[in-house]
């Protein structure tokens, strides 16, 4: 078995437990890290076929991460709820959420062709692409509902950047000391945004040739309202794009068939929640867009970024 680097070694104890998920005559050939999670070991697994042929399969690892088991079951049971439904998402092949078999808690799915993309160059064709699955995302009905989703960020927690506009922070601070308003629950991806995105032939002449071949990461699949996904995506757009791309971004969902709250001020809300969030991890959030090749993002950038964000949310008409 060939290890394309030493992050790609799978631990013997996993090693089997994967052996045992596979098909008869069947065994692992290659492993090759993936790069790019900040909570997981990813790992793609070249699995050699009886015919002579490959397959590959995903090893998501999490290593001493508190609520691995929690994440590790709701991913599992994601994935087998959009089986059948259209959503591109991996399929589910085993899950071993508290170690029994493996060395740390561990799930295996199958590989999605595509890769992320993270550049500015295209941004306004994969744009309304990235707008159009969310909405495809939050028309699924499950037969069970995930659990209610969850909102850690507080009034209190916000960590107000050294550069930011404090009058528009301090307004910003404000709409999130409110009850949360009422909203019609949707199947949440919770973590919806360009990095857990695949595209196939994005190289490809013409936007005619770019599609999306796979959404991943389901470790926080929950019930809630749209509009928090939504605002995920778009501050995300936001802070590796530019501003913006961010307020673009909710228009794109609304144009592609999303149903977003109904007042200005319920959309403000959660897309102000969810931009402060960021202030509690720009700084990892950073480093693991510069690992993926976006080297000019360093903190300070990001975090200005935010602050022109927020400030132009706190600006809109409306």
């Amino acid at each position: 078995m060939t290890n394309h680097d030493e992050a790609a070694a799978v631990r013997p104890s996993t090693l089997a437990w994967v052996s045992g998920h596979l098909e008869v005559g069947e065994r692992i050939v290659g492993t090759e890290a993936l790069h790019g999670g900040i909570t997981a070991e990813m790992r793609r697994l070249t699995i050699g076929t009886r015919d002579g042929g490959t397959r590959d399969l995903v090893l998501r690892t999490l290593v001493n991460v508190v609520h691995a088991e929690d994440w590790l079951n709701r991913e599992a049971g994601a994935l087998t709820l959009l089986t059948g439904t259209g959503v591109p998402a991996p399929g589910l092949v085993a899950v071993d959420p508290t170690a029994a078999r493996c060395e740390y808690p561990s799930l295996l799915m199958t590989h999605l062709a595509g890769r992320t993309v993270l550049d500015d160059e295209g941004l306004e064709t994969r744009v309304p692409l990235l707008a159009r699955q969310l909405a495809e995302i939050h028309a699924v009905r499950p037969a069970v509902r995930p659990r209610e989703y969850v909102a850690l960020t507080t009034a209190d927690t916000v960590v107000t950047p050294k550069c930011a506009d404090a009058a528009a922070w301090a307004a910003a601070i404000d709409v999130i000391r409110k009850p949360a308003p009422p909203y019609e629950g949707r199947f949440l991806h919770r973590d919806f945004h360009p990095g857990n995105v695949l595209f196939d032939d994005v190289l490809s002449p013409g936007p005619a040739g770019v599609r999306i071949t796979g959404v991943v990461d389901w470790a926080a699949a929950s019930w809630g309202p749209a509009d928090l996904d939504v605002a995920h995506c778009s501050t995300n757009l936001a802070l590796l794009h530019g501003p913006a791309w961010g307020l673009r971004f909710a228009e794109a969902y609304e144009e592609a068939g999303g149903v977003p709250a109904a007042t200005a001020s319920e959309r403000l809300y959660w897309r102000v929640r969810d931009g402060l969030a960021f202030s509690e991890t720009v700084r990892l959030v950073s480093q693991s867009w510069r690992e993926a090749g976006r080297t000019e993002l360093a903190t300070r950038a990001v975090e200005e970024r935010l602050d022109a964000y927020v400030t132009a949310l706190m600006d809109a008409p409306g």
